[in-house]
């Protein structure tokens, strides 16, 4: 056996012969950390006695293999996965901590069975949840363990082999392949390689559950991503009981698809008409409300987005977004003031939208705005009006994709007046109109 010495960046993974204050690849300062490899062979010697004879195959003479995938028991996950889990697929779910993502998956494999990985807790603290969530399967397998290599030997014994596995969390593993801390880069990468040649070698599909960062980004190296076959954001707000899980990269399946949950007293409710759990408890005729149908995937949701527009005190006015990306609202605010005449410059300005919902994509610039314009005039918006749209810089509404199933939602839940591109082509004309 012997020993290698590098010296890992715990930013963006670069892997260096020697130590810089400075990291030669990102540019971060003293984020080079030395971690020691033990290798089973001598680099020394002759190449061909360690390199394996590699002969190329046509892909015309490659056999198709079509599995079937195996489902979750959960319709919303199996949504988002794209019709249930593929076997041999690692998959990766992160989210903010107490979102629920070990509940999720324990819920999973509580339907499902296998074995669950847990690293960051005991067997027993897993028992106490399992009961609250009321799971009575016997074919579940608790390992509680920190050790890669001691996992992938445990799974590799069992005799059948488990459905799936869960480990839990990515973080806490460390392999005695490397001499680093458990959550390092270098121990992150080596212990999602071994897991995913576990699960091509034996066809059992794995989801690993990764940390965040305060910046909202999966902690640890970028190419843990890279690595694994699906990637999955579980968000939701610590004050509302609505979940999304929402994918990122899929290659078994669309990206962007999401799935809807509810946090209640005994785990991860689905949520098969998420438009009623965000419009649930709105107030009717009230300035400053307006009604956006977004697209989440290729899901049409509605929501409400509330405004409040008060005349300011400061000298420079606040603006406030919740729900909304601030920039997005700062350049609304622009395009009202210009192409609107509405004299925002004095106003404070705060929009939020109800139920801990994020909206991203450009098609709620039209309701933020109305929103906005609504609660300046004191002048509530009709009540079976839905609203989408997307603002351009010269106060055009511009078509956006889906709109025909934005439109079938809208009417299903009783939005008959419909606020889009078609009612008018540019906003002043449609403020005109409406307020």
């Amino acid at each position: 056996m012997k020993q290698r010495s590098s010296f890992v960046c715990q930013q963006c993974g670069n892997e260096s012969g020697s130590w810089y204050g400075k990291c030669p690849s990102c540019g971060a300062w003293n984020s080079l950390v030395e971690t020691t490899r033990i290798t089973g062979k001598s680099t020394k010697g002759s190449l061909s006695s360690e390199v394996r004879t590699v002969q190329p195959i046509s892909l015309s003479q490659i056999k198709s293999i079509r599995r079937s995938r195996l489902p979750t028991g959960l319709g919303e996950f199996d949504r988002v996965l794209g019709g249930g889990m593929v076997p041999g697929a690692v998959m990766l779910i992160a989210g903010d901590p107490g979102v629920g993502k070990s509940t999720l998956l324990l819920s999973v494999v509580g339907n499902v069975g296998g074995v669950y990985v847990a690293g960051e807790e005991s067997a027993e603290q897993v028992k106490l949840r399992a009961e609250r969530l009321k799971i009575t399967n016997n074919d579940i397998l608790i390992i509680s363990e920190t050790n890669t290599e001691s996992i992938i030997v445990a799974i590799q014994n069992l005799n059948p082999k488990p459905k799936m596995i869960i480990v839990d969390s990515i973080q806490t593993l460390a392999s005695e392949e490397l001499d680093g801390v458990a959550g390092s880069v270098g121990q992150i990468r080596q212990a999602t390689q071994q897991l995913i040649h576990l699960s091509k070698q034996t066809q059992i599909p794995i989801f690993i559950v990764g940390h965040v960062t305060k910046e909202g980004t999966i902690a640890g190296p970028k190419i843990l991503e890279h690595m694994v076959d699906v990637v999955c954001y579980f968000e939701g707000d610590r004050y509302y009981q609505g979940r999304i899980l929402r994918t990122f990269k899929n290659r078994f399946g669309p990206t962007d698809e999401v799935g809807i949950f509810e946090m209640v007293g005994e785990g991860l409710a689905e949520i098969t008409n998420p438009s009623k759990l965000f419009l649930e408890g709105r107030v009717k005729n009230v300035p400053g409300s307006a009604i956006c149908v977004t697209m989440e995937g290729t899901r049409p949701l509605l929501a409400e987005i509330q405004s409040l527009v008060v005349s300011s005190q400061l000298a420079m006015p606040r603006r406030v977004a919740n729900g909304v990306d601030f920039n997005r609202l700062q350049v609304i605010l622009a395009i009202l003031q210009k192409r609107v005449n509405l004299p925002l410059g004095t106003f404070d300005v705060f929009v939020s939208v109800s139920g801990g919902l994020k909206l991203r994509e450009p098609a709620t610039d039209l309701a933020i705005a109305l929103s906005i314009i609504s609660a300046f005039k004191n002048k509530a918006l009709p009540d079976k009006a839905a609203a989408f749209g997307e603002l351009g810089l010269l106060g055009e509404i511009r078509r956006v994709n889906g709109e025909v199933e934005r439109e079938k939602e809208a009417k299903r839940l009783g939005f008959t007046q419909i606020i889009s591109s078609k009612s008018a082509a540019a906003l002043s004309a449609l403020v005109k109109k409406h307020l």
